[in-house]
């Protein structure tokens, strides 16, 4: 059966290059970048390779960039280690209320601490309004945390304007944007977005699990979370993942992102234009959404239910974030769309591996759920 793996928004297949450099690394380039002989500084210079390459990315320096586990040790590392730097001077901090849980569950530890959390809610199209930012920022507010792409509706958030609205407001916060899911697919500067802590992660991009990186603005002090070693300043030491991390510097090393970008909107278009013949589906990503990801909902048919029949066939897609593991979508809640919608949703994301044929896989499949699979009535 040929398989049609539509859910890149979860993960997505480590590319033949960046596996290969893993590989090498780990068979050749093996030795500890912190020892002092050929082969530890043969390892520690592939490091900083790959460090320069994510920089340069981002438009930073490569002292800038602290490799980590993942997305969710970077959110942890930016949200926890700002607010303890910062506590001195304010306990708010201000969030949106779609945030990956990594940075809700994160918020709401330092809430049990004492500080006060402010939620952002999205409209019904799942748009942050940058009014409600501006009103909750204060002369308390030490850390304000918003994604720059949802990762379930894929809607875009306007975080460029957030480093200034801080700075008209004489705020003291610093601004974390969580750029996982929008890292290698719309062009990321730290200038331009005027972030003082940037997050991104390799398995979005065609690196492998297990890496991912925080961008922290010279200058910009934060808590460490992690003690015991000279790595990495100490802002996370430990011994570095060297494969990974070389890995993921060869994955972002093979960005196009105009190209890519063109592809993937022109294969969005292809889908939304099949889906919509499709009677009972609708859409709940807003339509200037990234082009990326695609949430839909089969009204009547439960997302588990539609997502083991598609998946009978060979397609793959998910009804919600990874990290939820079929819980009910909390984003999709804070929209405050109807239950019936919730409880139908399903979330398609792409990647530049993607094809038509994908696309013809998932819709073939839907409408033969349509047919088959039992409608849940609502009142």
């Amino acid at each position: 059966m040929t398989e049609h793996y539509l859910d890149n928004s979860a993960t997505t297949a480590v590319c033949r290059e960046a596996a290969q450099k893993a590989f090498e690394m780990m068979t050749t380039k093996y030795g500890n970048p912190s020892s002092l002989h050929n082969k530890g500084m043969e390892a520690e210079d592939e490091v900083e390779k790959s460090r320069e390459i994510i920089a340069k990315s981002l438009g930073v320096t490569p002292e800038e960039i602290f490799f980590t586990s993942g997305g969710t040790e970077a959110n942890n590392t930016a949200i926890i280690g700002a607010a303890h730097a910062a506590k001195r001077k304010g306990n708010k901090i201000v969030i949106s209320a779609v945030e990956h849980s990594s940075v809700l569950e994160t918020a709401e530890s330092l809430e049990k601490e004492g500080f006060e959390v402010v939620k952002i809610f999205p409209d019904e199209d799942g748009h942050i309004n940058i009014k409600d930012i501006e009103e909750a920022i204060d002369e308390k507010t030490v850390v304000v945390s918003v994604m720059t792409v949802n990762n379930e509706t894929g809607a875009v958030f306007p975080t460029d304007k957030i480093a200034k609205i801080i700075k008209r407001k004489k705020s003291p916060a610093l601004f974390h944007t969580d750029c996982v899911q929008a890292y290698g697919k719309i062009s990321l500067k730290a200038s331009k977005l005027g972030a003082d802590l940037i997050t991104i992660s390799a398995h979005k991009v065609h690196g492998p699990k297990g890496v991912g990186a925080l961008y922290i603005r010279k200058g910009v002090r934060i808590i460490p979370l992690i003690h015991g070693g000279e790595q990495q300043k100490k802002i996370r030491p430990g011994t570095e993942g060297v494969p990974l991390i070389c890995a993921f510097g060869t994955a972002v090393s093979l960005f196009d992102i105009e190209e890519n970008m063109k592809n993937i909107t022109a294969l969005r278009d292809y889908a939304l234009e099949k889906l919509f013949q499709i009677d009972g589906v609708q859409v709940n990503s807003p339509k200037d959404c990234l082009p990326y990801i695609i949430n839909i909902s089969v009204l009547g048919i439960k997302s588990e239910t539609m997502l083991h029949h598609l998946a009978s066939k060979g397609v793959y897609i998910s009804s919600s974030s990874a990290c939820a593991k079929g819980q009910r979508s909390y984003v999709l809640k804070a929209m405050k769309l109807s239950d019936q919608r919730i409880d139908s949703a399903l979330r398609i994301s792409f990647s530049k591996f993607n094809t038509k044929e994908d696309v013809d896989a998932l819709v073939e499949g839907i409408i033969s759920g349509c047919g088959s699979l039992v409608r849940k009535k609502y009142n």
